[in-house]
């Protein structure tokens, strides 16, 4: 593991210089705003009796590389459903926000269903292959290529920590990747041309292990505005969804070599 996106200093968390975005050198990573919230999100009001089974982020603000904070809030606590929200900030103001449902986990009812199937897709036994453009701050194996018309198939691995020395939760961890589904889903061969404004995770159950599958199984977009969609797998099967939201932006050059 290398050095954490974040560093605590008081109540702010200070990014890295890998924490800036593909699509400017001096902005924050959406994908670390959902990563946050989870985070405060699961310290305050996480339970192991409950299931994290929603998390919605908005992404509604760009932000330059400045220190961040994250408030959270209870907005209902019942006896088998609680809902929490987060809201980030920075010296100018809210860059984004969150809301988590967590659901009382119980017995499991029997019954057919229609079920989503696993994916024939076998977890990693290397390093990922480095490739030319972009390279991303996390572990990305690519099982197909961008410009593919069909699925598009990814397993991704989470390489340092979040903040400071801190180990990465499976809620945090699956919150991380969830962002690349807007990538995934709205990629062509000469770039990405929708930048997303939230996505929202759903989960039957926590990821197992460190690696996270995303299969990208539907895009929608007609004049500039987008939705795309994908099933969330870890090593042992499918585990939710994530939807996303995007808007048609400039494809942006790679940054400089750091």
């Amino acid at each position: 593991m290398t050095s954490a996106f974040f560093t605590t200093a008081g109540d702010e968390l200070v990014p890295a210089p890998h924490a800036r975005s593909p699509w400017a050198l001096d902005m924050l990573h959406g994908r670390l705003l959902g990563g946050l919230a989870a985070r405060a999100v699961e310290d305050r009001y996480g339970d192991p009796e409950m299931q994290f089974a929603r998390l919605t982020v908005d992404l509604f603000r760009n932000s330059p590389m400045l220190p961040v904070t994250v408030e959270t809030a209870l907005v209902r606590d019942g006896r088998r459903i609680r809902v929490a929200d987060a809201v980030i900030r920075t010296e100018q103001g809210v860059i984004g926000r969150a809301s988590a449902v967590l659901l009382r986990k119980g017995e499991q009812p029997g019954g057919e269903r229609p079920v989503t199937p696993a994916w024939d897709e076998t977890p990693p036994d290397g390093p990922p292959a480095e490739g030319p453009g972009w390279t991303p701050p996390f572990d990305l194996w690519r099982l197909s290529e961008w410009g593919d018309p069909g699925r598009r198939r990814v397993w991704t691995r989470e390489n340092r920590p979040l903040v400071d020395d801190e180990e990465v939760s499976p809620f945090v961890r699956v919150a991380l990747a969830a962002d690349f589904a807007s990538p995934l889903s709205g990629m062509t061969a000469g770039g990405l041309p929708f930048i997303n404004a939230d996505y929202t995770l759903t989960l039957a159950r926590l990821p197992r292990g460190e690696v996270i599958g995303l299969d990208a199984t539907g895009h929608l977009s007609a004049d500039g505005v987008a939705n795309g969609q994908c099933t969330v797998h870890d090593a042992s099967g499918p585990i939710g969804y994530c939807v996303v939201t995007a808007l048609a932006n400039r494809i942006p050059p790679p940054p400089a070599a750091s």
